[in-house]
């Protein structure tokens, strides 16, 4: 997925995802450019930014994800209460994704 469309029409200036992710423009600039040679941990800080300011890879309609679709076919026993556990498990996913947002944070200040 080319992300430097995307953080554009977001609105996001490469200044202000440097700034969030603990680098510089110029840095940033080159891995939207992807003049990378590597995986590195500041392009996971930029993934990690982008999927969370960005929605990238989620879809408004979870039935049109066949994927979650499946692994809940598989899972759920047909019942309102299992039914119920399993929509708190979902749910408790999100926590993840703060404490990812907390790991970028803190590793940007490093």
């Amino acid at each position: 997925m080319k992300l430097a469309p995307r953080f554009k029409g977001a609105g996001v200036t490469q200044s202000e995802l440097a700034r969030a992710v603990g680098a510089s423009q110029s840095q940033v600039s080159r891995i939207l450019a992807g003049r990378i040679v590597r995986h590195t941990r500041l392009l996971d800080k930029i993934c990690i930014y982008a999927s969370r300011r960005l929605n990238c890879g989620r879809h408004t309609d979870a039935r049109r994800n066949s994927e979650l679709m499946s692994a809940l076919a598989e899972v759920w026993d047909g019942s309102d209460q299992h039914a119920h556990a399993l929509a708190q498990v979902i749910r408790s996913l999100a926590e993840l994704d703060e404490l990812a947002m907390r790991f970028v944070k803190r590793e940007a200040k490093r």
